[in-house]
């Protein structure tokens, strides 16, 4: 009948005895028993009677099995239609009844078990917690009172006190500061060196050498003189070190540099003086030019030549090999090392392979920063091969554009203009980064703005156009290193030094062409600008249109622009070439630029202006222009004003000096006349 539960019988159905379930089991024992009796055959002697009453008993034991399961299935002869639906139902319901009371006992036991547990696992983490803040304030505790057992602990205290106020620069006065100065050298004087050794009070010491004035400053260093080697060793007061020689003065210097003589070549490998070590400065640096070091003393022993040439060689090979490369000693000692080397020597030939062995290429990087190193490198490319100069020139990728505004970087990217034959290659490794070749246009606008105005990132951008023609974009140092490379190419460079610089130019001229016709407003607003815009119209190759013109309209609105550098800048180009002070006269550039036509259709309507403003000379080029088509045009115009220029040029009498607009006009009257 379906839905309804059957009955299971219970101990007193099957008189007290317990349902046999594992019947395999048996029959399993006697298959068992029965092959190994079969296999082992009939046995003799004392064994077989033993096996004989096992086999009986085995045999009675399983009659007595076989009578139980025949009991058990008799029970088991169960018929539904025996029992009455009423027993079912009350069957049914005491069973229901059970097992729901038993079932909801044992959850209030398990609900009550879990209830005691979490309570107990909470007060476990209260008293956790409260243990916690107990011996975290004991270890506060026993800290303050270490901290005050110290020597100078209560100065040390209250001049960090102090050193919170001041390193808050912003926030601090002028007058305010100047008395917090005052209270942290009361505490400091006498003091200093119980302050450097230690990694929270050496900063006190830092803040009072920023602030200080020159006096005090010379009196800290006094009371650290003789322990400068040991701070360049210290982990914290190695950077005191150098604020003292950055913000000292020579005499500072002096005093802390001789304390390292002698013990360079043991501190240089110290692995905490390297930070240190690197603001120490070279002679050249102090400004004490001397011989070289290293020729004089070959000079005066020449029989231990080759034993000091093979000691500064080791010296120089390990430091390399240990990744110091960065140290100013090392690249002067590289410098000295070279040049008391002979030219194609093997010594020569060595030293350039052993500068060329740094794979990651950190060696030629680092040199290039660096006055020694600098000209190192740039004597090196000048005496190198083609290959060799390819291969140095190589490791510079992504860095040219950060050589190019350093005081020394840009000397070797102008030796590489100087000597590299393979102009492709120069081009290729040195322009898309310094020209921003791979930005937009925008981006590539405003990088060139701010390069082309800059005193040192411009050199190397307008050194290809300008050449040694200008004194004025080199400092005195490159005119020599630069001398001194031109002397070596001769020996070692095939290719016209004119044909080089010219594929150089045709190379750069596309991208500044295109960004001075973009930029051409915001360039006339520098002299730098004026003096770029001038050099590349002068000598770029290409369609200069497009340049000329847009100088042309953002020269319209300058008629009255208080600016020298506008209008030395539009009369050149008016008057089409720069001029030659030693022969006096204009060298004017091929193809002729035409920008006398290009300006006048801009000013043509102001040209009175002009002509009696402070850029006056511009309209004198125009005037004095054999080139000029509409030269008659602009004389019948100043015809016209006459009495302004009059007006113009009187300005310079009664004992007044002329200033350039007085001159101009009074040039411009005698054109007319």
């Amino acid at each position: 009948m379906v839905g309804v539960k059957r009955r299971v019988d219970t101990g007193d159905d099957r008189n007290g005895k317990r349902t046999k379930t594992k019947t395999t089991a048996v029959s399993t024992k006697k298959s068992s028993g029965s092959s190994s009796r079969g296999k082992s055959g009939p046995v003799k002697g004392k064994g077989s009677s033993k096996s004989g009453k096992k086999d009986k008993k085995i045999v009675k034991k399983k009659v007595e099995e076989e009578e139980e399961e025949e009991e058990e299935d008799d029970d088991d002869d169960f018929d539904i239609d025996d029992v009455q639906d009423s027993e079912i139902e009350s069957g049914d319901d005491d069973d229901n009844d059970v097992d729901m009371d038993e079932l909801d006992a044992d959850e209030d036991e398990e609900e009550g078990a879990d209830t005691k547990s979490q309570q107990a696992k909470t007060a476990d983490v209260a008293k956790n917690v409260n243990a916690s803040r107990e011996s975290h304030a004991k270890q506060k505790a026993l800290l303050q009172e270490r901290k005050a057992a110290k020597p100078n602990a209560d100065m040390i205290a209250r001049s960090k006190k102090l050193w919170e106020r001041l390193r808050r620069k912003s926030h601090v006065p002028l007058e305010e500061r100047k008395k917090l100065i005052a209270e942290l050298f009361e505490i400091i004087t006498g003091r200093v060196k119980d302050f450097v050794f230690k990694h929270d009070s050496v900063r006190v010491i830092q803040t009072a050498l920023k602030y200080a004035n020159t006096e005090q400053r010379k009196q800290i260093a006094q009371e650290l003189k003789g322990s400068y080697k040991e701070l360049a060793q210290s982990r914290y007061a190695k950077f005191l070190i150098g604020k003292l020689i950055v913000h000292g003065d020579a005499e500072i210097r002096d005093t802390i540099i001789p304390e390292f003589y002698g013990h360079v070549k043991r501190l240089i490998r110290h692995p905490e003086i390297v930070d240190s070590g690197r603001h120490l400065p070279d002679s050249r640096d102090t400004g004490t030019e001397s011989e070289p070091a290293t020729g004089m003393i070959l000079e005066e022993n020449p029989a231990k030549r080759s034993t000091i040439m093979h000691f500064l060689l080791e010296l120089v090979n390990q430091l390399i090999q240990k990744k110091t490369s960065g140290f100013t000693i090392l690249h002067d000692a590289m410098l000295q090392y070279f040049l008391n080397t002979k030219p194609g020597s093997s010594e020569a030939s060595e030293f350039i392979e052993l500068i060329k062995g740094d794979e990651e290429g950190d060696l030629v990087k680092n040199l290039a920063f660096t006055k020694s190193g600098a000209r190192l490198m740039a004597l090196a490319l000048a005496y190198s091969n083609a290959k060799d100069r390819k291969q140095l020139t190589r490791f510079y990728r992504d860095t040219i554009k950060m050589m190019a505004g350093d005081l020394h970087g840009h000397i070797v990217l102008l030796a590489a203009y100087e000597v590299i034959d393979d102009t492709k290659l120069t081009s290729k490794l040195i322009f898309p980064e310094l020209l921003n070749q791979g930005s937009d246009a925008e981006a590539r606008g405003e990088e060139l703005l701010y390069q082309t105005t800059d005193l040192t990132a411009r050199i190397p951008i307008l050194y290809p156009f300008v050449g040694d023609k200008a004194k004025w974009l080199l400092p005195d140092s490159d005119h020599e290193i630069l001398k001194e490379i031109r002397e070596i190419r001769k020996e070692t460079s095939k290719k016209e030094p004119s044909i080089r610089r010219q594929e150089l130019i045709k190379a750069a001229s596309p991208t500044l062409l295109e960004f001075i016709a973009a930029r051409a407003d915001a360039l006339l607003e520098t002299s730098f600008g004026c003096q770029f815009i001038n050099e590349v119209l002068f000598d770029a190759d290409g369609d200069k249109s497009a340049a000329l013109a847009a100088v042309a309209v953002a020269a319209k609105s300058k008629a009255d622009a208080d600016s020298p550098s506008v209008g030395r800048t539009l009369k050149s180009l008016v008057q089409g070439g720069r001029f030659n002070s030693a022969e006096k006269k204009v060298e004017k550039v091929e193809p002729a630029l035409d920008f006398h036509g290009v300006l006048y259709e801009q000013i043509q309507d102001d040209v009175m202006s002009w002509a009696t403003g402070p850029n006056v000379f511009v309209v004198v080029a125009l005037a004095e222009s054999d080139d000029f088509e509409k030269k008659g045009e602009l004389l019948k115009a100043l015809k016209k004003g006459k009495k302004a220029l009059e007006k113009a040029s009187a300005a310079g009498k009664d004992g007044k000096k002329a200033g350039p607009a007085g001159s101009g006009a009074k040039l411009l009257l005698e054109k007319i006349r």
